[in-house]
């Protein structure tokens, strides 16, 4: 089994400049009339289902619904989101074209690959970040860990002995590479096309640990397949409260919880950019959507443009000082 490796991550240096250029210029941003008066298009770089497609079609539903006009999910997979991102980068900058973005498109895929067609920096300016939801540590129900303490303690002891699985550049495979820097531990990593696959592995013990979204393991957990050690977000999970968070477990600045959010197209007008946030915002935080997405174990965010820039920024020094500590690199 060949450990993964991949490339150095980029810079969100100057995001919050972008933002800040942005709203002295472009006033021409209702010359065709009001914002909008046609369909929009929301990207989403993954095939259909799953949780992401789960939450950009509840927002297209709101959004439709809120501006009387069809907001329309296109789903352009391939080349680990970068097809999709083209697509959003290359067209114009009008707010009728929007990226559904996440961690890993914005923040890892940028710095695994040393050449892609667009520029994620200059090319995206974020405009909110709609949800996150915590992922799980868990290991088969056959392991003999039943602490993250235990397992690191292991690791420590056993260097390169424990095997973890997921997608290659992941959050899965980027969340365990985090650990292990934190941790000062060495695990085996086994590359897979997809979570789903190391899942399957996981469960019939050929793999020691993996990382996933709480909403896909915690069926395993109720089944009694898997036993959870650790939970990534900040606080403990209001659907596993019995379930210790990493930070608890003596690593207090471990959180990482996958994130999706919606980007513009770079120089795309800031009233337009405001009014596809303040209503996102209306969206997310409607009683039914909201009780709905967390049921599935989302938290919802509806944050604004600057604030998720902050954010966006703050991801890509995170991730980027995980791949050089590990020295992954592409290939």
């Amino acid at each position: 089994m060949t450990p993964f490796r991949l490339a150095p991550l980029c810079r969100y240096a100057r995001m919050l400049l972008m933002l800040a250029t942005a709203a002295f210029g472009h006033a021409t941003a209702y010359a065709d009339g009001a914002y909008p008066n046609r369909p929009v298009r929301i990207i989403v770089p993954f095939s259909a289902g799953g949780s992401t497609d789960q939450v950009a079609r509840t927002l297209a539903e709101g959004l439709g619904r809120l501006w009387n006009q069809p907001v329309i999910i296109e789903n352009r997979d391939g080349a680990s989101g970068m097809i999709g991102s083209r697509v959003v980068a290359e067209s114009k900058p009008d707010g009728y074209t929007l990226l559904f973005g996440t961690q890993t498109t914005q923040s890892v895929v940028p710095g695994l690959f040393p050449r892609i067609p667009y520029d994620a920096q200059r090319d995206f300016v974020p405009v909110t970040e709609l949800v996150s939801i915590a992922q799980l540590l868990s290991v088969p129900a056959s392991s003999p860990f039943r602490t993250l303490q235990e397992f690191i303690a292991y690791a420590k002891a056993h260097p390169g002995a424990l095997t973890f699985g997921g997608g290659v550049g992941a959050t899965p495979h980027m969340t365990m590479e985090l650990l292990m820097s934190r941790a000062d531990i060495k695990l085996l990593g086994v590359p897979y096309k997809g979570s789903a696959l190391a899942m399957n592995d996981l469960l019939a013990g050929r793999l020691d640990a993996m990382f996933d979204v709480i909403m896909t393991t915690l069926p395993h957990l109720r089944a009694g397949k898997l036993r959870a050690l650790a939970v990534t977000s900040a606080t403990r999970h209001p659907l596993a409260p019995e379930i210790p968070t990493v930070a608890e477990s003596g690593y207090p600045d471990f959180v990482t919880d996958v994130w999706f959010g919606l980007f513009a197209v770079a120089g795309t007008p800031p009233e337009v950019i405001m009014k596809i946030a303040d209503d996102s915002r209306k969206v997310m935080n409607d009683p039914q959507r909201s009780a709905m997405l967390t049921a599935s174990g989302f938290r919802i965010i509806a944050s604004d443009p600057a604030d998720f820039a902050r954010y966006v920024a703050a991801e890509d020094r995170k991730w980027r000082q995980v791949i050089r500590a590990a020295n992954i690199k592409a290939e």
